[in-house]
Order: C-alpha cells, then sequence, then structure tokens
C-alpha cells in the first residue's frame, strides 16, 4: 500500500514512467495474513492508473526470475520490454564460484522465455571479467553467451578483490590478461550496441522527452528501452510527454532524430 500511494503521487505530480527499484527488486514478496504480494501483482496494480504509460523494474537476478514475472512480460500493458538481467559471467563453472546460485543454461533459458513471450524485448547486463580461476574457454563461454543474447547496453569490470566474497582468498589473474580479455569483451558489446542503433535509423520510435539540453536547442529522451534521443523539433510543452520521432543518425550512444506527427503511422 506504501508503495501504490506513493506512485499515485508522483502519477498525480505528472509522472508518466515509474521505476520499480530494489536490489534484487524481482525477489519482491510481500505477505500479510495468508495473502502474498510479488512484483508482478504490483505491476498490475500500477498499471491500472491511466496516465501512468511505462513501468520498469531494476536491478534484477536471475534466480528470482519466476514463472508469474516472466509471463507478466507478456500481460502486462504498460511494462517496458527491457530487462537489466546481470550475468556476470557466461561459464557454468564460474558462476558457481561466484555464488551466483544460477548456471548458464538456466540464464539463457529466461530469456528464450521472455523472447518467446514478448519477441521484441530487449536486455542488459553485468560482467565480470578475470574472476580468480576463469580459464580461456572459461571467458569464451562468456563471450558467445553474449553474442548470443546480444545486449544492447551492459556494464563490464576486471575483477577486484573484495573481503568477504567467495573469490578473495583464491590467487587472482594477471592483470595483463584481465585487461585483455575485458577490451576484448567491450569491443564486442560496443559492436553490437551500435548495430543496434544502427537498426533503427529510418524508424518511427515512441521517445519520452525528459529535457532541453544545455546550450542547445534539442531535447533529451528515452524509448523504453532506456536508449537515449536526442531529437529536433521539439518545445518545452513536449517535456514529459511520449511523442513521434523519426531516427534519422545514431552513434554508439545514442539515436538521433526529429519530432514527428504522424497520425496515421504507428510508432514503434
Amino acid at each position: 500500500k506504501e508503495i501504490i500511494k506513493e506512485a499515485k503521487d508522483l502519477i498525480l505530480n505528472g509522472a508518466v514512467e515509474i521505476t520499480l527499484l530494489g536490489q534484487n527488486v524481482n525477489a519482491y514478496c510481500f505477505k500479510k495474513n495468508k495473502n502474498i504480494s510479488r512484483l508482478s501483482d504490483l505491476i498490475y496494480e500500477l498499471e491500472t492508473f491511466k496516465e501512468l504509460k511505462r513501468i520498469r523494474y531494476t536491478t534484477s537476478h536471475p534466480k528470482d526470475m519466476t514463472s508469474d514475472l516472466i509471463k507478466c512480460h507478456k500481460f502486462s500493458k504498460k511494462l517496458v520490454p527491457f530487462i537489466h538481467l546481470p550475468v556476470q559471467s557466461g561459464s557454468s563453472k564460474i558462476l558457481k564460484a561466484m555464488n551466483r546460485k544460477h548456471t548458464r543454461e538456466e540464464y539463457l533459458d529466461i530469456i528464450k522465455n521472455l523472447k518467446k513471450l514478448r519477441p521484441e524485448i530487449k536486455f542488459s547486463s553485468d560482467f565480470i571479467v578475470g574472476y580468480p580461476g576463469e580459464t580461456e574457454k572459461d571467458f569464451n563461454e562468456t563471450i558467445s553467451l553474449i553474442k548470443e543474447v546480444k545486449f544492447i547496453n551492459s556494464f563490464s569490470f576486471v575483477y577486484n578483490p573484495r573481503p568477504g566474497t567467495p573469490g578473495f582468498a583464491n590467487d587472482t589473474i594477471d592483470k595483463d590478461i584481465q585487461h585483455k580479455r575485458l577490451q576484448i569483451l567491450q569491443n564486442i558489446l560496443s559492436k553490437i550496441q551500435v548495430d543496434e542503433n544502427n537498426s533503427q535509423i529510418g524508424k518511427l520510435k515512441k521517445v519520452l522527452i525528459e529535457n532541453k539540453m544545455k546550450n542547445q536547442k534539442n531535447y533529451f529522451g528515452r524509448l523504453d528501452n532506456l536508449t537515449p534521443v536526442i531529437s529536433e523539433n521539439v518545445n518545452a510543452n513536449d517535456i514529459g510527454k511520449i511523442i513521434n520521432v523519426r531516427i534519422n543518425d545514431s552513434n554508439r550512444n545514442n539515436l538521433f532524430g526529429s519530432k514527428e506527427n504522424m497520425k496515421k503511422e504507428v510508432a514503434a
């Protein structure tokens, strides 16, 4: 009830998008008497607010991607087709060493089930490179997973020992090898991101306008998958609204387009 009340107050003040934030947010489970509310129940409740247009949640853990939440991506009309789902490694051996509580196969099954229910869904993730015990084979399994899923955005780092973590007492991998692997991984992630952004050129997209860019006449907004869009022909009245933008250019990080009023054409 507290979450719904806060969301209602935000919507009354003009919010059209709400993010359910937690660590791990998809483990959310509120029990009162014999009633149990999960994250999917919360999403269905929120989408009853007419003025609310987009719902998203972050950050999730693969072990908590329950069947009801996966199905919610098909049946919820306002849950965005995008998930940040950290995997950390594509090697089941390394995932076990990290105490991640999921395997490579289980992670890919989640991705496949989500795509089956909502084909347009996109993913981002987190990666740790050079974890103690990571062999060239383990690293290549991470690369193959990246190529299979095609994450549109990700965060990647070399492993750094931290007290209290499973890998702290283990021998670390040579730093040169760590950084070489990180560069290979980031180059592949970058290429996927560039290709994805290039594929949007010429398309009409729905963009939530957030603000006017500093020292520019253009405005900043985002697609439902969080991809930034810099738009022309937008004015201050469009801030906080979802508008149609024709994409005419892109780079690795941004799409560039122009506001377009198309009553007969449906934006993607």
